[in-house]
This record gives structure tokens, sequence and C-alpha cells, in this order.
């Protein structure tokens, strides 16, 4: 991962030293993290960290437990990756981990390397949000794909898939209000997406440039009109 840009995941581990380690691994993988105990503090640390994805174990000793933060989170913003991190055996996650489309579910005692959470963590990022926003105005697979290719810690190429969908609709000249009306996410969540997908592209902070004009430019150049 390219220093000046880490993907943020908000990590809610009620066993302070098993909160610890893992927090140190995501560090140490280039992660930006925000931890918590209990579900009540990852509630209220949510807007102010705008995580990526959420890594949680399931029984945090109290209400909500991993799988209802998760629920409440998603409603916040339909984009975040799910991650659950347990003690429970695979099968009692189901085949759709607690009914959370496209979560990923590791049990803890099944966990035999740090490579296997972090790909855990990269395989909810990479399919959670994407298809939030549909298959309709933006980015498609070929776009994505080639977003990918073009790498880097900056620019395009730094942009989740989720990210790219949204700056689709920002080069179509949409507001943040017909964003979100299209895509059913809160209008909160889009404005915080928009955000920080400026400061990707660091197109914001210059009060003499348009950051919507700048970035719909950059994904222009990249991939041509928007259909």
């Amino acid at each position: 991962m390219e220093p000046g840009w880490a993907r943020r995941v908000l990590l809610v581990e009620d066993q302070a030293v098993l909160r610890t380690l893992t927090r140190e691994l995501f560090e140490q993988r280039g992660f930006e993290v925000c931890s918590a105990a209990t579900g009540v503090e990852a509630l209220a640390a949510f807007d102010a960290f705008d995580p990526d994805v959420l890594v949680a174990d399931i029984d945090l000793g109290a209400r909500p437990d991993g799988a209802e933060l998760a629920e409440i989170l998603r409603a916040r913003a339909p984009h975040l990756g799910v991650v659950f991190l347990s003690s429970y055996p695979r099968a009692a996650a189901r085949a759709q981990p607690f009914g959370l489309a496209d979560a990923v579910f590791l049990s803890k005692a099944a966990i035999g390397s740090a490579d296997e959470l972090v790909a855990a963590v990269e395989g909810a990022l990479g399919s959670s949000a994407g298809d939030v926003f549909g298959d309709g105005p933006g980015a498609g697979a070929d776009a994505v794909s080639g977003a990918a290719k073009a790498g880097g810690g900056n620019g395009i190429g730094s942009l989740t898939r989720h990210q790219l969908r949204v700056l689709s609709m920002v080069a179509r000249g949409w507001s943040n209000e017909q964003i979100a009306e299209q895509s059913g996410a809160g209008l909160r969540a889009v404005e915080r997406s928009v955000s920080r997908i400026f400061e990707r592209l660091e197109v914001s902070g210059d009060r003499g440039v348009n950051a919507r004009v700048a970035a719909a430019a950059q994904y222009l150049a990249e991939f041509g009109p928007v259909r």
C-alpha cells in the first residue's frame, strides 16, 4: 500500500490483547485503524473516522453485538465492507454471514496467518460496495479493472470500486442529492464519499479550483465520456 493513502479499518473487539494485536497487524500493513471495545464505542466513532471496512467480533459482551452493529452501520453507509471475526463456527453465520450481503466471515480458530485476515479485508473492500450503485451509469467492470491496474496511492488508481461509481456520477454532473436518490444511500454517506474522493484526487482545499469539475475531468481523462 502506497504511503500517503491508507484505507480505514474500524476494528471492534472486546478482548483487549487481541484488539491491540489485530490493530498493530493492520497498521503494519498500511491501514489506518480506529479500534473500539464495544458496539457503542464504534457507533460513536463511526462518523468522524469514516471507515472503509468494519472488522468486528460477533460476541462483544453487550448490545449491539457485531452483527447488529454491521447492520446499523451498513444502513448509514451502504458501501462499508464488513468482516466478521469470531469464535463462532462458520456454519453459525450461514452462507450469507448473518444475512448481510457481501460480508466476509472468519473463524478466529481457523485463521492460519496474518495474510488470511488481510486478504479477507481486501476481499470485503473489493466486493461489498462496488455494486451498491448498480451497473447503471458509471464505471463498469472494464473501468474498475483499468483503475486497479493503474495502481499507486494517488489519483484514480487509489479509488475503491465504490468511489469510482460515485465519481462517475459526479462526472455526469449529478448533485449529491441526485447521487443519493439514485443509489438509495443517505445524503450524508454520499457527502462523505465525495469528500474523500476529492481528497484522494487532491482537488480539495484550493478555493480557486472547483473540486467537482476537477475530479470529473480526471475521471473523463481516464475513462472517456460517461454513457
